[in-house]
């Protein structure tokens, strides 16, 4: 097993890594930012390393930095956490080269999962449904003529993307070029690549992703699946599983299809897989995240098992603690995230200093954050500020089980979603299980209304 690991993140992440490598007597080194001086990370890591100044480019995403601390203090393997870079390939290579392990899978398959077109193309010939749309970038006019092929409405994706970032709905003919244009624009700004792929949009569809694991010894694994259809603009808001959706045999093909993804990939380590699902019941592939997930939790919750502790195990050679017919999903698992941000004001973030904050516990209730009385939410980094959990028998009792502690969640300072989250435990289709992709979009003006009620 390691002796030292660098943990390459910030924030709930870093800290949930860092508790980890404590309970597994492995040393840590926390690397921040000077806006994270005073972070909870910092404060307990074995070491803390200051890496440069608040903006990402000069710090959390610098890699001769993150290389030479790890080096200086004796770390044997960085663990990226999720987001910054955790799906670099060019710094996983670096890593490897350095002799130094990079706790995810190798620098190849990153790569070639990280490539949306270059994913889509091994999915297919695995046998692997995927949405129909282009087999690799397309120019204007190639989308244009798969775009007529295949019908609107398309979906213009960029090929190195991902959160929803470079990515276009495009509903009628005469809008291609504008949308065309501006999904480019992001996908350059974001990920300095501008190759979009076109793919038919799926009405109303459901996002399943089943969590894998793989070892070098040839194991590979799913721990079943999160419903992820709750998102604001192709961000996830609210996780659960199992999904009432699927029905078992779906659930078991679904499974099964993501084994075959990962095995198809060469992939080792933790991994998602997603899906979306049409109401009919059909799945495609629509993409593999070489990560470990923000909403990992909800799977932790309902089989038991540590996945960063898996990460770690795996990466060091081992093998996995478990096989397929060891996993077991127990009860109802329900993550809501918590946001610095306005969503009456269309979302805009809302950094600031924690003048106090009550976390809800009680039976059945984890709460992931590094926020503390007195903490500053920097304007630099993401808005993600804690990740409410909640394991029940039931369904029911799980929304019964969030709707309690999002009314413990006690924060002033600046303003959260937490009050939005509350509203969509309250909503009938939610309650129901009828969401989609949409349901944000189609709930948005009620949903607020709500919050305005509760808040008076």
């Amino acid at each position: 097993m390691f002796r030292r690991v660098l943990i390459a993140n910030r924030g709930e992440i870093a800290l949930r890594i860092l508790r980890t490598c404590r309970e597994m007597d492995i040393g840590t080194v926390a690397v921040y930012s000077e806006a994270d001086r005073d972070s909870m990370p910092v404060q307990l890591a074995g070491q803390a390393v200051c890496i440069g100044p608040a903006k990402t480019a000069d710090s959390y995403l610098n890699q001769e930095a993150l290389l030479t601390v790890a080096k200086a203090t004796g770390c044997d393997a960085i663990h990226p956490g999720y987001g910054l870079l955790s799906e670099n390939a060019e710094f996983a290579g670096r890593c490897a080269a350095a002799g130094i392990t990079f706790v995810g899978p190798s620098a190849a398959v990153i790569r070639q999962m990280g490539d949306k077109a270059a994913a889509r193309s091994l999915m297919q010939q695995a046998g692997i449904p995927v949405v129909p749309g282009s087999d690799g970038p397309v120019s204007l006019e190639e989308a244009a003529e798969i775009a007529a092929s295949i019908g609107y409405p398309v979906l213009l994706k960029a090929s190195a993307g991902g959160g929803g970032r470079g990515m276009r709905q495009v509903e009628d003919p005469k809008d291609l070029e504008r949308l065309y244009r501006e999904a480019q624009a992001e996908a350059i700004a974001c990920f300095g690549d501008g190759d979009l792929y076109v793919e038919k949009l799926i009405h109303h569809p459901r996002h399943i992703e089943f969590q894998i694991l793989a070892d070098r010894h040839g194991h590979v694994i799913h721990l079943g699946e999160r419903d992820c259809s709750l998102q604001r603009r192709h961000q996830k808001l609210i996780e659960e599983s199992p999904s009432r959706f699927l029905s078992p045999a779906l659930r078991a093909e679904m499974g099964e299809a993501a084994v075959s993804a990962a095995r198809a990939a060469g992939y080792e380590n933790a991994g998602t897989v997603e899906f979306v699902v049409d109401p009919e019941g059909h799945f495609y592939f629509i993409e593999m995240n070489t990560r470990i997930q923000v909403e990992h939790a909800v799977t932790e919750l309902v089989t038991g098992l540590d996945l960063v502790r898996e990460q770690l195990r795996v990466a060091a050679g081992l093998s996995l603690s478990c096989r397929q017919e060891d996993v077991q999903c127990r009860g109802c698992a329900i993550e809501c995230r918590i946001n610095a941000e306005d969503p009456a004001r269309d979302f805009a973030p809302c950094p600031g200093t924690v003048e106090f904050i009550q976390l809800p516990g009680g039976c059945g209730v984890r709460t992931d954050t590094a926020l503390y009385t007195g903490c500053k939410v920097s304007p630099y980094y993401d808005s993600l500020i804690a990740k409410l959990c909640v394991l029940a028998p039931t369904r029911l009792e799980a929304i019964r089980r969030m709707r309690r502690a999002l009314e413990e969640f006690l924060l002033e300072g600046f303003p959260t979603n937490a009050m939005l989250d509350l509203q969509i435990m309250h909503h009938p289709d939610y309650v129901r299980g009828n969401v989609t992709t949409d349901f944000l979009a189609e709930h948005m003006d009620e949903l607020l209304a709500w919050c305005k009620e509760g808040l008076a």
